[in-house]
């Protein structure tokens, strides 16, 4: 499954800060029906992820019936993104 989105950039300030992306509603009911096929518990989806010329595996975090992308520090890093960008995100689901 190949599925690509755009959206902003926040961050999490809690016990463990991480920067995230929302996945769109249309695009995480697609992730939901997959979810049962490769979650490996707590509903999180294993996936690779590609912002530009940068691609890195990652899992999708469940949140509010939708799911986050997870931005690591050295993507951020690598394509200078910051809160606020809004990105063109292309997950792959292996199903």
């Amino acid at each position: 499954m190949e599925l690509e989105f755009s959206g902003e950039i926040w961050h999490w300030r809690g016990p463990s800060p991480f920067h995230f992306v929302t996945v769109p509603a249309d695009e995480s009911a697609e992730l939901a029906e997959a979810a049962a096929m490769v979650t490996y518990g707590w509903g999180m989806i294993p996936v690779r992820a590609r912002i530009d010329g940068t691609e890195w595996t990652t899992s999708l975090y469940p949140k509010d019936g939708g799911y986050l992308v997870p931005l690591k520090d050295v993507v951020r890093r690598g394509e200078d993104l910051h809160i606020g960008d809004v990105v063109t995100i292309t997950l792959f689901v292996d199903v």
